[in-house]
């Protein structure tokens, strides 16, 4: 089966990104909804609507960390699919929402669903992923993200076309994301587990014979073998220093360094701003002079333009580039974009007739290039550098929280505070995320994050200093690993 297999775990495993997108952008839609903000007594830019996303976000950061748990103890597998049933509850009782406490509840499960999903699939993906194409596999979660996000404004769009009195204009397109829900939970038991996860547990036969299904190519056996063996002498030699609790991971200098990679990558990705655009793009038009469902239809196009970017960069370049010169670039770039972004935005509200036409187009076309640039660079990549740079010791509580700290975290406070950041301060909102990349993402991008392309898991320990073999400290307060080299060739030997 090979690569081709590979590839559809990847994209199955990947519905779990779709329900992240589609959960992320459906709210788009529906607060332009008139019927939604009547029937809630609402407006776009009140506390309600930021607590209406922020409690999506805060549910996802709950759901995260949980990950870290249910990854360790049931599986990559399991995990996603506990992410699916939790998540059709929660879109059940949004489509059939009578007051604000149910749509708030809805949202808190959605976001605990989507925050698990959001840490396990990318970890499943790269765990099964060749070292040859782990940027392709994992970048499918972005291209399922985009996706999500694409289905969720056309649904929206065409569930606009009611009357104003039809409440079917946003209980349809929440509950629309039952049916994926239901295709997650009954296929993904037909899948394998990573044969890392199956190591582990001690089923190293059922992980050699899962390892030649998602990479046996007819003719490299001997290729296989080697990098079973480098799975299991690396698994063998961390069970000897693994530690109960979250808190080793903060008291191991290179478990403490690699956790610090991830969670920095999810926080610069965030603050890119993506997500605010994403989630308040209706608002932001409004202010282009884009209005009724004129606006839905920009959302459309906005939401294809990410996936077609995202799905040509992980297919032809990202495997190839690698990790570190797209982000120095995307940074770059993408503040450019704000910046032009804001300088539009001041021109916008005092212009007339033509020139106000053109102001719009400008500013739309700057919002999509931000997209664009995106998808080429923190879109695709913060999934792949965060999941592939744990030791498996720490690999679901690891991501678990730099998902949930770094990325969702992150994304709750924008999503409280960006309504009220908008309708205050409007085009020189964009300016908070513009210092940030000129500031921060910049320079730790340059002078701290390492290039992991096309090399193994278990060869990235080498790159942060350590194979993860050794002994713990007797005092885990000690600040530095005490490694034992001969172990460590004994083993690799």
């Amino acid at each position: 089966m090979g690569l081709a297999f590979n590839l559809f775990l990847a994209i199955f495993a990947g519905t779990g990104s779709f329900l992240f997108g589609y959960d992320s952008g459906v709210m788009t839609d529906v607060i332009h909804s008139p019927n939604f903000l009547a029937y809630f007594n609402t407006n776009k830019t009140t506390p309600i609507i930021g607590a209406i996303n922020s409690t999506f976000s805060g549910g996802a950061v709950i759901g995260s960390l949980m990950g870290g748990l249910t990854m360790d103890r049931f599986g990559r597998r399991k995990t996603v699919m506990l992410g699916a049933i939790v998540n059709f509850i929660g879109a059940a009782l949004q489509a059939g929402a009578q007051n604000l406490a149910m749509i708030l509840v809805g949202r808190i499960l959605a976001g605990w669903a989507v925050g698990i999903m959001s840490m396990s699939v990318p970890v499943y993906q790269s765990e099964c992923a060749h070292p040859s194409k782990r940027g392709l596999m994992v970048g499918i979660t972005q291209q399922m993200i985009g996706v999500g996000f694409i289905i969720s404004t056309w649904v929206g769009y065409g569930s606009a076309h009611v009357p104003d009195t039809s409440s079917f204009s946003w209980r349809f397109p929440l509950g629309f994301q039952c049916a994926p829900c239901l295709v997650l939970i009954c296929g993904i038991m037909f899948f394998p587990e990573s044969p890392r996860y199956l190591v582990e547990i001690d089923r190293v036969d059922e992980a050699l014979r899962v390892l030649r299904k998602l990479h046996y190519n007819g003719s490299n056996d001997d290729e296989i073998q080697a990098e079973f063996h480098e799975i299991t002498a690396t698994i063998e030699a961390e069970k000897a220093i693994t530690a109960p609790g979250w808190m080793i991971m903060f008291k191991v200098k290179p478990w403490r360094t690699r956790l610090f990679h991830a969670t920095l990558i999810q926080v610069c990705t965030q603050m890119t701003g993506i997500n605010v655009i994403g989630y308040y793009q209706t608002i932001l038009y409004e202010t282009l002079g884009i209005t009724g469902n004129r606006n839905i239809l920009v959302a459309g196009f906005y939401n294809i333009v990410g996936p077609i970017f995202n799905l040509i960069f992980i297919t032809f370049f990202l495997d190839r580039v690698g990790r570190r010169t797209p982000l120095l670039i995307g940074t770059i770039a993408i503040t450019i974009a704000l910046i032009c972004e804001a300088v539009i935005g001041s021109q916008v509200s005092g212009a007339t007739g033509s020139r106000k036409d053109s102001l719009s187009i400008a500013g739309v076309f700057f919002l999509f290039l931000v997209s664009a640039i995106f998808s080429c660079s923190f879109g695709p990549i913060s999934w792949v550098y965060a999941s592939e740079i744990m030791p498996l010791s720490i690999r679901g509580r690891g991501s678990a929280f730099a998902t949930g700290i770094g990325n969702w975290l992150v994304s709750t406070i924008w999503s409280q505070v960006s309504p009220i950041g908008l309708g205050s301060l409007e085009y020189k909102f964009y300016f908070i995320f513009v210092a940030f990349n000129v500031c921060i993402t910049l320079p730790l991008i340059f002078f701290v994050f390492k290039e992991t392309k096309q090399v193994s898991l278990e060869e990235i320990d080498l790159l942060f200093g350590d194979r993860a073999l050794g002994t713990l400290p007797q005092n885990l307060n000690d600040k530095e690993i005490t490694q034992t080299h001969e172990k460590t060739k004994s083993v690799y030997v």
